[in-house]
């Protein structure tokens, strides 16, 4: 006998709810890590002519007052320590403080070339910001739309339901966390909508072929419940292969991508648990059917 999903669903409501709330607790009190692409800063992307660590430009940067800069070195490998290639990111400086810190890095270090220099302003991150929100609402509100005319509007608010969620709980993460978030973050989290999206109307495309020969011995409950586990094998194939590309990314792919790759990994998690687990219910809940009764 399968084990019955929507029979239990006030224990996964439980278990959402109550991360939701820690995870929105700690967004007001915590907040989150924002990046230079949404603070403003300064990018100094240097290669130096022999190796150099971080804790040395470290050392050199405290001394203009930058200790808390963010420094990359340019390797794949976590378990490197030095390398030629340096990326530094620091808070909003001016020419004439970068041209200090240069001089100090090359009079300490050793000669460098300068790949690229960026300065990043305040203004620009709040024009992300409102495009990323933009972006992320279009695309719900067309996802309303699409899912509405090919099944109903029930199954399309259901599905948004979850993909707030995700969204929610991949925000959660990295403020509970203080993982820096920057421009590579808003292409995450449309990946995570698109992701789950996919994940919620295989499902809902298969209770709505049931619903065609559903039979009155048969309770909605059961039928939920049924075409939950016929589309299970489907989900798992494409969660493993997806997980098992995104871990990889998250561990070899280097630091420039890692946050990306983490909020994949959150996000395609929580996609695959909110598709499974609580969409069904939820909108056998707004069908006003109770779940494990009807």
């Amino acid at each position: 006998m399968k084990f019955s999903i929507v029979k239990r669903y006030k224990i996964f409501f439980a278990i959402t709810i109550t991360f939701l709330i820690i995870g929105l607790g700690s967004m007001i009190v915590k907040g989150f890590n924002m990046g230079i692409d949404f603070t403003g800063g300064s990018i100094m992307d240097l290669q130096f002519h022999k190796t150099v660590s971080v804790a040395e430009v470290r050392d050199v940067l405290k001394e203009r007052d930058l200790g808390n800069a963010i420094i990359q070195l340019e390797s794949s490998d976590s378990a490197v320590t030095s390398a030629k290639g340096v990326l530094i990111r620091t808070g909003v400086i001016s020419d004439e403080q970068r041209q200090q810190v240069m001089a100090d890095l090359k009079s300490k270090l050793g000669d460098f070339d300068i790949q690229r220099v960026e300065n990043v302003g305040a203004t620009i991150g709040g024009e992300l910001i409102q495009q990323a929100v933009l972006a992320i609402v279009l695309s719900w509100v067309l996802m309303i739309a699409y899912i509405t005319i090919r099944f109903e509007f029930r199954f399309a608010l259901a599905a948004i339901i979850a993909l707030i969620i995700d969204v929610t709980v991949t925000l959660s993460y990295f403020s509970l966390f203080h993982v820096e978030m920057d421009s590579s973050f808003v292409a995450a989290l449309l990946t995570v909508v698109g992701y789950s999206v996919n994940g919620t109307i295989v499902i809902f495309d298969r209770i709505r072929e049931n619903l065609k020969i559903h039979r009155r011995s048969e309770s909605m409950t059961e039928m939920v419940d049924n075409s939950i586990w016929q589309t299970m094998g489907r989900s798992i194939y494409t969660v493993g292969t997806s997980l098992f590309a995104v871990v990889s990314i998250f561990l070899w792919g280097g630091e420039t991508i890692r946050n990306l790759a983490f909020a994949m990994l959150v996000g395609f998690s929580s996609g695959a648990y909110t598709s499974t687990l609580l969409a069904g219910p939820l909108w056998m809940l707004l069908r006003k059917q109770t779940p494990g009764k009807d």
